[in-house]
């Protein structure tokens, strides 16, 4: 039995490209060890920061995985398991069962590939880095990329809460669905002035910046757009992932200071243990149709780079995977 993987043909430098990934076959073995399991991929995670790592020529793509345990000789993950396992960009692989890990709460109806995505690394990252920033009713929230993975949840989100919610985005596609999903402003940075906009809608300055994107957005809007006492969260920085650039932006650290502002890092994987908490009311608010979730499926694992790239250029509307078989045990 053969497997397939991508690895780095060539090693990230600049934009990500085609030249970046090859594809290879790799063989399994026929028999399993005591303790061992055989897990096949049903569905892959593409995320803007597996750009980040500073992975070497030849090492395999990192990434996160929805795997079945196709084959066992572990007794704590019988066959047909499913687990959530940060395998990377591999069709098949086998583990002595260190890190994978079984879904933690009840799925109900909700399909199994938000495990991916609302109900994933994604959506802890909306739910708890929300939380973080404190939110209170009445407030102004920005939110950047937000008809992404995360922004999309963060604004619903926020809504629910009784704020304002302003959103940019890259697309008319994506405009129209953050509409749909309730935001009270959205503009396309591509055809819009993104200072002018946010001060037509937000003249006195907003309160919370969920910053998605980094770069000339994080500096103009603390610069510019920031009310006393505001917090922002850096969660991500799409737009500089890809950049040499190694420009100086003007004075953030005054604008900081002068408006007693709050920043903070975030990576959500501090929150671990309460994921299955956040898990539960988010699920619950997908099944009452409170909280929208939108998924552009690639099917085929041969498909993985077209997926990854297409996030540089702004082709994905919500979160973005790639389904590798057409069926498997537990789920259609």
């Amino acid at each position: 039995m053969k497997g397939k993987k991508y690895i780095l043909s060539k090693a990230f430098s600049g934009q990500a490209n085609d030249d970046n990934f090859q594809l290879v076959e790799f063989d399994l073995p026929d028999e399993l060890k005591e303790g061992e399991v055989l897990c096949q991929a049903v569905y892959l995670s593409v995320d803007p920061y597996m750009r980040l790592f500073p992975n070497t020529e030849g090492s395999p793509v990192i990434g996160e995985q929805l795997a079945e345990v196709i084959k066992t000789r572990n007794g704590e993950f019988p066959l047909a398991t499913l687990v959530l396992t940060k395998a990377g960009w591999q069709s098949h692989f086998i583990s002595n069962g260190e890190g994978l890990n079984p879904i933690r709460f009840d799925l109900g109806a909700t399909p199994i590939s938000y495990t991916l995505g609302a109900l994933g690394m994604p959506g802890a990252t909306a739910y708890f880095g929300l939380k973080k920033c404190d939110p209170k009713p009445n407030e102004i929230i920005c939110v950047s990329a937000a008809a992404g993975a995360v922004g999309s949840l963060v604004g619903q989100l926020a809504k629910i809460q009784g704020l304002t919610v302003i959103g940019f985005v890259g697309s008319e596609d994506k405009l129209n669905w953050c509409k749909e999903l309730g935001f009270d402003h959205v503009f396309n940075y591509k055809s819009s002035n993104f200072g002018e906009a946010l001060s037509q809608v937000a003249p006195n300055g907003v309160d919370i910046y969920f910053d998605n994107v980094g770069g000339d957005y994080y500096h103009t809007i603390i610069n510019k757009h920031m009310r006393k006492g505001g917090r922002v969260l850096v969660c991500g920085s799409i737009q500089t992932y890809q950049d040499k650039d190694t420009r100086k932006y003007d004075a953030t650290n005054v604008s900081v200071l002068m408006n007693e502002l709050s920043i903070y890092g975030f990576m959500c994987y501090s929150y671990y243990e309460q994921w299955p908490i956040a898990f539960t009311e988010m699920n619950k608010l997908i099944q009452e149709g409170r909280l929208k979730v939108k998924e552009q499926v690639y099917t085929g694992f041969e498909n993985m780079k077209e997926a990854f790239l297409g996030l540089f250029k702004g082709d994905n509307v919500g979160k973005a995977v790639v389904k590798t078989v057409n069926s498997f045990t537990h789920y259609p």
